[in-house]
């Protein structure tokens, strides 16, 4: 269960819901929410006074106040921001680069029947002039996207792609050096991986597992020493039966 987030002090503004045709959000629900995937990487990430784990939310660069309409405007189906504030941005239901001081660091988007040009074209460029260092694009079929699993470096002002590699039986793989995770497509799925060990990060499946495995060898521990000890008592009352003839 998560506690609602209370905000320091009330904003001077609040911005409206973004618009979102049906499979939009099927596809970013399907790939980032039923599985859990943004939960396990704000967990593995950390620092959560400090760090927003985002999602369908307006990324606008200056308080709509001083725009004319939020026409044009973002709303990444995931985005991470490092030293900023998460009060202030779900107080106004959107990251303001403006308030917040900087952009976000990294923002992906999945594939949808309505958006793949506007993910691999407009936002592309849209993302590169709000100066965001990373961003991805994941794509369950690559039939929307042209690619499965993309992604660019803010370079200079001007995204240059990572690379991305291809793995044993079609996975494919890229670094996120933003997030120091591995972004892998495997059979359509989208999942998030340790460098370090190349496991997937944490997930509940995992952590239960884990819980079990430690369960089971403390279980084993006490056991072998409930085991000792009856051998020892054994081995007493033995010795005493021969002392006393």
């Amino acid at each position: 269960m998560t506690t609602a987030r209370i905000p320091k002090a009330p904003p001077h503004f609040t911005l409206p819901d973004p618009p979102k045709s049906q499979d939009e959000k099927m596809t970013a629900s399907k790939h980032l929410s039923l599985t859990g995937g943004a939960h396990f990487l704000s967990q593995h990430i950390g620092n959560p006074d400090t760090t927003i784990v985002g999602a369908d939310l307006y990324l606008i660069p200056i308080p709509t106040a001083e725009l004319t309409s939020m026409a044009g405007s973002v709303y990444p189906d995931l985005l991470v921001a490092f030293d900023a504030d998460p009060d202030l941005y779900y107080a106004q239901n959107g990251y303001v680069i403006s308030e917040q001081g900087k952009p976000p660091d990294f923002v992906l988007e999945v594939a949808s029947p309505s958006t793949g040009r506007r993910d691999t074209v407009e936002k592309r460029i849209r993302y590169a002039e709000l100066g965001i260092p990373e961003y991805w694009r994941f794509d369950e079929t690559g039939q929307y996207h042209g690619a499965r699993l993309a992604a660019d470096r803010l370079v200079d002002g001007r995204y240059e792609p990572i690379q991305i590699d291809h793995l044993p039986d079609g996975r494919l793989q890229g670094h996120s050096a933003v997030l120091n995770v591995d972004l892998r497509w495997t059979n359509g799925q989208l999942g998030w991986f340790d460098p370090a060990t190349g496991e997937h990060i944490a997930t509940f499946d995992s952590e239960r597992a884990r819980a079990e495995a430690e369960r089971a060898t403390r279980l084993q521990a006490e056991s072998r020493a409930q085991q000792a000890e009856a051998r020892t008592a054994e081995l007493e009352a033995e010795l005493r039966r021969l002392r006393n003839g």
